[in-house]
């Protein structure tokens, strides 16, 4: 991001070393490091290394790393790598020069290798807390890569220039017209900049035909200079313009200013410094609260917290703004913090390469609490990438604007659209036989949602069906099939935040032999239900809820010791005490027949006891004289446990339940 440096390359503090007083040929190039002038200086240090003697081992390998640094400060990743990792490779190699290595690889989408390139890097620094921070992001942008937010972002071809264009903002309501800053051919002046290689920026405008096609850019009349004037921002009635203008001359600096610009028809004023900071120093990039009360912008002044930090400063009467207040540590770091920009909701947009994220500088948003905190979080894969990702503006309250990157890979700012397709929701389910699992063909299928809505489906061959859904709704869907109790699955899109297509299966029960309840459990002897057992209790009541028409006979089962009439009046009483939870679970008590059958009706033998106990073949009846010919006292036990049961058997479909 090459014309990002020129608004914020202003005072880097940097100690020339020893080699520039060894080697006169180098003085030229670390005379031009010092002033900023990167893309200069990469040249003038290949010279001086092609002319360092080989055996002065020391001065090459600080002349490699400040080519690297170079190709680092211009956002050339791809040569940083190169030149880093060769003055890794020095046997006079800083340690440095392991982490920039790391963080160029990051910066090139290599993030697994740049966690191996940290890890040597805290073997060499231990203390350096921020090796383990960069691990982290590696990591995390891994994992973001996999499950990427669901914004579709696409590059502005009709606007991008072979140079840099960066920075939009909306100057119209109807979001047909862009500003936005550049160093392409047609800016006003004339200069290249020692650092870029290119021309100095201007303030561009694109305007939306009627076919959604941007216009040409030209440069935006009576704003820019012959200086760099980039990063505009609009007030709410798009009348006002603030935008950045830096005097930036041949080996020095003379700061940067906030302008600011009033329009009269479609005639902007000359631009006046608002002169919130000295000139000397920086004030760049600002960022115009909606009501105009606050101005967001980025300097280095004493008082920060790190490199570049976003501060405000409020409007005390008409031109006169107040002492400027930084945000604080939860949005800056000892990173750079720029490009802020406010949605009409408050929400704080801004780029950081200080804080967690996935290359230079990441898209994060922030809203303030109650307590003048800040929740800050990363916009992910697709917004941010390995590159450098900043100065987005929105379309008001939409989900949708532009934004700028160098995601390319060449080095140079272009512009994205960016837009948060509608959440698109459906379900598709198959219907079931419990039992074996085979497909139900032309079962009813009913979609009941919390909205009010109420839809039908026919299952396919495969048993299949499907249903679009809407967002923010819960959802029933009931299934049923002649011979069959109706079955359901729920699902709900509240609070998901990403299209997705769910799955549901519903089992639908066949009646056609009795159905037992599993895990109804007795204590010796008595007919209590234990606390075990109700939540297979729970479960018929929801059945029965499901299946109003219908009315059981619920039928208790016990083993062969015993006496037949204490059995048969234990077994009784055992199913009396299911029916009693049920009306008291609120099933009319003309839907339930309780009858117990003591040991009169051994249990025979399906293909699952069979397959869960190999000793028992299908089709054998548990009589009391088959279970006396098993050869084991345990295998006997569990035949008896498998004749103590709870069924229930459908009598009828057609009962009508009581008006309510």
């Amino acid at each position: 991001m090459k014309r990002l440096i020129l608004l914020t390359i202003l005072l880097i503090a940097l100690v020339i070393p020893e080699v520039a007083a060894q080697n006169r040929k180098a003085d030229k190039a670390f005379a031009s490091f010092s002033a900023g002038e990167y893309f200069d200086a990469i040249d003038y240090f290949k010279t001086a290394y092609s002319k360092t003697k080989k055996a002065d081992r020391n001065s090459r390998s600080e002349l490699v790393f400040m080519i690297a640094e170079c190709y680092r400060l211009t956002n050339d990743p791809k040569n940083a790598e190169t030149w880093y990792r060769l003055a890794v490779k020095s046997a006079y190699s800083k340690p440095e020069a392991q982490y920039l290595l790391a963080e160029s690889m990051k910066k090139n989408g290599k993030p697994q290798l740049a966690i191996d390139e940290f890890k040597k890097y805290k073997q060499i620094v231990p203390s350096d807390s921020r090796a383990d921070q960069e691990i982290r992001s590696c990591e995390l942008a891994l994992e973001w890569l996999r499950n990427p937010e669901a914004y579709k972002v696409d590059e502005i071809k009709d606007i991008n220039s072979k140079e840099s264009d960066f920075s939009p903002a909306y100057g119209r309501d109807d979001f047909g017209l862009i500003y936005f800053t550049s160093s392409r051919d047609d800016a006003a002046g004339n200069k290249v900049h020692g650092a870029t290689g290119q021309s100095y920026t201007d303030i561009f405008e694109s305007r939306l035909d009627k076919k959604s096609k941007w216009s040409t850019p030209v440069p935006v009349e009576a704003i820019n200079s012959e200086f760099e004037d980039g990063t505009p921002s609009f007030s709410s009635d798009y009348k006002e313009l603030y935008f950045t203008r830096c005097e930036i001359g041949k080996r020095e600096t003379k700061g940067c200013i906030i302008m600011y610009s009033r329009k009269s028809g479609d005639t902007w004023s000359e631009p006046k410094n608002i002169e919130i900071l000295p000139d000397s120093l920086v004030a760049a990039h600002p960022a115009l609260s909606p009501d105009g009360s606050t101005l967001y912008f980025v300097s280095d002044i004493a008082g920060g917290y790190g490199k570049k930090d976003i501060w405000k400063t409020t409007m005390e009467r008409a031109g006169a703004w107040s002492k400027p207040v930084n945000l604080g540590p939860d949005i800056n770091t000892p990173g750079d913090e720029l490009f802020p920009y406010v949605r009409k909701d408050g929400t704080l947009y801004f780029s950081s390469d200080g804080l967690i994220g996935m290359g230079g500088l990441d898209i994060f948003k922030a809203k303030q609490q109650p307590d003048g905190s800040w929740i800050v979080q990363n916009m992910k894969p697709p917004i941010n990438s390995f590159a450098d990702d900043f100065g987005i503006a929105f379309e008001n309250e939409n989900e949708r604007g532009i934004f700028s990157s160098t995601r390319k890979g060449k080095g140079n700012d272009e512009l994205y659209a960016f837009e948060l397709p509608p959440l698109k929701f459906s379900v598709t389910g198959l219907v079931k036989d419990e039992k074996t699992g085979t497909a139900i063909i032309s079962s009813l299928v009913q979609l009941i949602a919390s909205d009010g809505s109420n839809l039908q489906a026919e299952t396919g061959n495969g048993g299949d069906f499907k249903f679009d859904l809407k967002a923010d709704v819960d959802y029933i869907f009931l299934a049923s099939k002649r011979g069959y109790l109706n079955g359901k699955e729920k699902t709900t899109t509240k609070g998901q935040e990403k299209s997705r297509e769910f799955m549901v299966t519903i089992l639908l029960t066949a009646f056609d032999k009795p159905i037992e309840l599993p895990n109804i459990l007795y204590d010796f002897g008595k007919w209590d239900l234990r606390p075990e057992s109700m939540i297979s209790l729970d479960k018929l009541v929801e059945t029965l809820l499901d299946n109003p028409n219908v009315t059981i006979e619920l039928m208790s089962h016990t083993d062969s010791r015993d006496t037949e009439e204490y059995n048969q009046d234990l077994s009784q009483k055992r199913a009396q005490s299911v029916v009693q939870y049920l009306i008291d679970k609120g099933i009319e008590a003309d839907r339930l027949l309780a009858k117990g059958y003591g040991e009169s009706s051994p249990k025979v033998v399906d293909t699952e006891i069979a397959r869960q106990n190999p000793f028992l073949k299908s089709g054998t009846a548990l009589t009391e004289q088959y279970i006396n010919t098993l050869p084991n006292e345990e295998q006997k036990e569990i035949a008896h446990q498998i004749n103590r049961r709870t069924e229930f058997k459908v009598l009828r479909t057609d009962y009508e339940p009581p008006k309510k």
